[in-house]
């Protein structure tokens, strides 16, 4: 057994995926030492046996791993350049993993940014799917780009995150990958909502017909992990609508840049965006049955 101390690692951004996964590496035995806008969420991982920075510079001063988990581009952008950034204050040699959803252009431009500081910055681009409920449960899927060398360096890091972490080739590939997860979660969450609408409407006991359904082709991790949102109409944010529309998006987007037709992706895409102009933006994305439900005239 190894005497080698766990690397220290400093975490950015402990939102409603952030906490829950800093404090599976606190539970793993890692030391954290994290920062974030909202004082409660330091005070959670204070509680949980981390420590809370003021800063990101005071935050990865030190810190043999960063890692940040913020909403989009302009937020990774934010917390990694500038004067108080993590290229100008993290150790020489400090690996970096962003977990944020972003684009695959500004995790490559990351990447560069960090290798022309000429201080042994590395950087990978790993971002998540399974939602609130993986990250608490460290069953996380992890698609990773970068470097082969750095993944291997990270993987201990990634293992207690979770379950399934793949790496998918150079800077940017992570985030592509992602850009396609998306893609297949908010066609499938639509296509169950639609299907809810149109059991209930035909009068079928609607729990009996989700379980048989999800035991055949038509099941899903999606149907698994949201059937009791569409039962319940609990819309307590998971993943939330207007972060979905972000990924929407990134994913049509960066399909049109390769020449790739997303044609019903592009239908979902339109709808996300009109539940969140609607005012749903704030509710998870299984809300998006609150959609069909407008248009089938039976929204409450």
């Amino acid at each position: 057994m190894s005497n080698t101390p766990l690397p220290a690692v400093a975490w950015i951004g402990l939102g409603i995926m952030g906490s829950p996964m800093s404090e599976n590496l606190i539970k793993a035995g890692y030391r954290v030492t994290g920062f974030t806008l909202e004082q409660d969420k330091l005070d959670r991982l204070a509680a949980a046996g981390g420590t809370a920075a003021a800063s990101v510079a005071e935050a990865v001063r030190g810190a043999d791993v960063v890692i940040t988990m913020v909403p989009a581009s302009p937020q990774v952008e934010a917390v990694a350049y500038g004067e108080d950034g993590i290229l100008a204050h993290a150790r020489d040699g400090a690996l970096l993993i962003d977990m944020s959803s972003i684009t695959p252009r500004t995790s490559v431009e990351l990447a560069a940014a960090a290798a022309a500081a000429g201080r042994g910055l590395r950087v990978l681009d790993a971002p998540v799917s399974g939602g609130e409920a993986g990250a608490v449960e460290a069953v996380l899927s992890i698609m990773v780009g970068g470097d082969r060398a750095d993944f291997d360096a990270a993987r201990p890091v990634l293992d207690a995150l979770g379950t399934t972490v793949v790496h998918c080739g150079p800077h940017g590939a992570g985030q592509t990958v992602k850009a396609a997860n998306q893609l297949i979660v908010a066609v499938n969450i639509q296509a169950c909502a639609e299907a809810v609408v149109f059991l209930e409407k035909s009068g079928v006991d609607l729990a009996a017909a989700l379980d048989v359904l999800n035991g055949g082709l038509a099941g899903s991790a999606v149907l698994t992990r949201k059937k009791h949102n569409f039962l319940g109409r609990d819309f307590v944010p998971g993943f939330r609508i207007e972060l979905h529309h972000k990924d929407m998006g990134i994913v049509t987007d960066a399909a049109r840049a390769v020449g790739a037709a997303l044609p019903v992706g592009g239908v979902v895409a339109g709808l996300v965006g009109a539940a969140r102009a609607q005012g749903d933006g704030g509710l998870d994305h299984s809300a998006l049955l609150r959609g069909v439900e407008r248009l089938s005239g039976t929204a409450s």
